[in-house]
């Protein structure tokens, strides 16, 4: 399949708008892209016990789970931070799982043109993962 990495990253910059960040305005968006080129968006849900909150890149890939998708080729992240936002560990152990073949895009939302391109595998080297 061949992906178009700024079409996903301008598809998570419009998912970044549904982000629920009212405290710490980090506004997160997500986009996932499945191996029959279906894309499937996500932002960042805060709680006020921080331990809730859940990222742009897990909402993606539960929102996918759950309407059955097993497979993906991709995923972008966006936010406004200089080079874009790194996925964190949680995120990228359930990738790992989940989509361990994904290339990853992150950009910053103040320059959706500049995309950083990695492997789920160069996120997480070694990564834990049971035998399917």
């Amino acid at each position: 399949m061949k992906i178009n990495p700024q079409m996903l990253v301008c598809a998570a910059a419009k998912a970044r708008k549904g982000s629920v960040s009212p405290y710490s305005r980090f506004k997160v968006g997500a986009a996932l892209l499945t191996a029959a080129g279906e894309i499937i968006g996500g932002a960042n849900v805060e709680s006020a016990s921080y331990g809730l909150t859940c990222c742009a890149e897990r909402v993606a890939l539960f929102k996918a789970l759950t309407d059955g998708k097993k497979k993906f080729a991709a995923i972008a992240v966006v936010a406004r931070c200089d080079g874009g936002p790194m996925p964190c560990g949680a995120c990228r152990q359930l990738l790992a799982e989940y989509a361990p073949a994904a290339k990853v895009f992150i950009a910053d939302s103040d320059d959706l043109a500049q995309v950083r391109q990695f492997t789920v595998a160069e996120l997480l080297p070694a990564a834990f993962t049971l035998a399917r």
